[in-house]
């Protein structure tokens, strides 16, 4: 079976330091300073602690050994010295596990936080994005990154930027007192980090570059299946699942081998550290017994410096057994940045316009498109100098075949996309003075395909906004759809499943009317509203149209031009230009392009 070529691999960014992407979780961590200050302040017990044990043990070697001991121990008897000394290693103990486990359940909760802050804050700036960004972006990788990548990022900061932190005080701690007891051995020991930082820093990067194709592999992967799950009827009914399911096993394999990767660079780091720890060890007693034979070193000082090679090692040998973990975060939190770098187009002036609302109703809602132009990619224009007039109360309707651009309008219209160049104003103001939120209370807008959310009949018609049952009735009695409603299990709270899987397209459609009515727009947009209905519910629709339509501009864009007959004006489209205007009677009577569109659906009804 051929199976279609991989798309190329893109190139993978070159990662941040990790310095500098913890950094970017620096102003999430700001709003929570008490937790933050707190959990940095009782990492100076916790490290403190930690390097006084090896002492503790190392004194009482040389108390059972007979050397030299601290001065207040030669004081004591040997059992009384032996007990001290096992009462301060236990509170030691006892104050490294309270602070430990008390830092380590705030520095958790912190990370809750902030990952609910990121996740929240990611949320809002992805649905401000513009249509532009979701039409170039698979979905799957959207959902990665809002769930995957949002987890591995909460994990990053809950055990790996305080823990960095934590390691760092502790590995200085450590250093500053084995240099203190005894120079040569602290020495060697501080000389062996040098190479195995550079190995740690260098298996890293490598693993960086690995986790972030596996991350992008993973949104393919969830792309794909989004992409199958929500076709799968034309999947079935063309019986592709053997070809897809080949397309999936490819991309599978690439996932795969990216994964295999990671495992490689991990083990790597692993096995060095666990290396190196012994060679230290093995280091500490070779020098040591160099020292004790030719200097005197005590043994009680060479025992201490044993535990202490062990310690110094241990935030490395940590850090290699959190290693996968810490690198998805920091590729998680690459990756979020990547989104969040995105800019949002389409944003609202600092003052924005009001619509003037005591104008008289009867006349506003005129619209204006001034030398408007407007392309998708540079050059290649879908609509050309476009400079038309719609009067208040006016009902328009643009037609063309397909790809003339009449769908652009609307976006334009709704500030979805703005233009290229050129400028659209209602009622005289410019749409970019307006803040959007108005703006689209200005404009209803139905399109040919009605989106539902979850949840009840009633929150489908308001979509979130406050209006009592009697606005909704209302609504719903004036676009004719009140007994439809009534006839469902619950009526207005009849629970609908996910996209209103469980009405069927007309119902759905008429719920969209429902939600524009109620909003009572001053324009009115309808976007081949009415090409899903049969033909009792478009009957109920047109009966509704004539009231809801009453008094507001009207724009239509539908291909069945038996629909648009008593429209005032009729603008015909051809590759993104009005080469004619007026009414369905004149433009036949031009016999242009109008003419011929209409005269062919005559002849395919006939």
């Amino acid at each position: 079976m051929s199976v279609a070529k991989s798309p190329q691999k893109a190139k993978t960014p070159q990662p941040d330091n990790d310095w500098r992407l913890l950094l970017k979780l620096l102003p999430y961590a700001r709003r929570y300073p008490r937790l933050l200050i707190l959990s940095v302040i009782l990492l100076i017990p916790v490290s403190f602690a930690g390097a006084i044990q090896p002492l503790i043990i190392g004194q009482s070697v040389s108390l059972l050994r007979q050397e030299p001991t601290w001065s207040f121990l030669q004081k004591l008897p040997l059992t009384n010295a032996l007990h001290l000394l096992v009462g301060i290693l236990f509170v030691t103990i006892i104050i490294r596990l309270i602070f430990a486990a008390v830092q380590g359940y705030l520095v958790q909760k912190m990370g809750q936080e902030i990952t609910a802050d990121v996740r929240q804050d990611l949320f809002i700036h992805i649905t401000s994005l513009s249509v532009n960004f979701f039409q170039k972006t698979p979905v799957g990788s959207l959902v990665t990154r809002m769930t995957n990548d949002v987890e591995a990022l909460g994990d990053v900061f809950a055990s790996g930027a305080i823990g960095v932190v934590s390691d760092f005080i502790s590995i200085l701690v450590i250093i500053v007192t084995i240099f203190f007891l005894q120079w040569q051995l602290a020495l060697m020991l501080v000389a062996m980090l040098i190479p195995v930082t550079a190995l740690i820093i260098y298996f890293q990067q490598e693993y960086r570059k690995a986790n972030y194709q596996v991350k992008e592999e993973l949104s393919r992967l969830n792309s794909m299946l989004q992409e199958n799950v929500t076709g799968i009827n034309v999947v079935q009914l063309f019986r592709r699942e053997k070809y897809n399911a080949e397309l999936f096993r490819t991309v599978n394999l690439r996932y795969r081998k990216e994964v295999d990767r990671t495992i490689f660079h991990d083990s790597a780091v692993s096995a060095t550290l666990e290396w190196i720890s012994l060679v230290a060890i093995a280091g500490v007693l070779f020098l040591g017994g160099i020292l004790v034979l030719k200097t005197g070193l005590n043994f009680g000082t060479l025992a201490a410096f044993v535990l202490y090679a062990q310690r110094l090692f241990n935030p490395l040998r940590q850090f290699a057994d959190k290693f996968t973990m810490f690198q998805a975060g920091f590729t998680a939190i690459q990756r979020i940045g990547e989104l969040m770098d995105k800019p949002i187009e389409i944003r609202d002036v600092e003052n924005v316009t009001a619509l003037d609302i005591s104008i008289d109703p009867n006349l506003r809602g005129e619209i204006r498109f001034e030398n408007v132009w407007f392309a998708y990619k540079s050059d290649e224009y879908v609509l050309k100098n476009l400079d038309f007039t719609i009067k208040p109360g006016e009902k328009i309707a643009f037609v063309g075949p397909t790809g003339a651009g009449k769908s652009s309008i609307i976006r334009l219209l709704c500030r979805l996309y703005e233009p290229s160049e050129g400028r659209i104003l209602v009622d005289g103001i410019d749409i970019r003075q307006l803040s959007q939120a108005q703006l689209r209370k200005y404009v209803g807008v139905i399109l040919q395909e009605s989106f539902l959310f979850t949840g009840d009949v009633k929150r489908n018609i308001t979509l979130g906004e406050n209006y009592s049952l009697s606005e909704i009735q209302k609504a719903a009695q004036l676009t004719n759809v009140d007994r439809l409603i009534e006839d469902l299990p619950q009526g207005y709270n009849t629970e609908l499943r996910e996209r209103g899987s469980n009405l069927s397209g007309g119902q759905k459609q008429l719920l969209a009317f429902a939600r524009a009515a109620i909003r009572e727009p001053h324009v009115l947009v309808l976007d081949e509203a009415t090409s899903s209905l049969d033909v009792i519910t478009e009957s109920l629709i047109q009966e509704a149209l004539l009231h809801l339509l009453e008094n507001r501009t009207a724009i239509i864009i539908a291909h069945r031009l038996s629909t648009i007959r008593d429209v005032d004006r009729i603008f015909v489209l051809k590759q993104g230009e009005i080469v004619e205007s007026g009414s369905h009677e004149i433009l036949l009577e031009k016999q242009g392009l109008y003419a011929s569109l209409y005269q062919l659906q005559m002849l395919g009804k006939n």
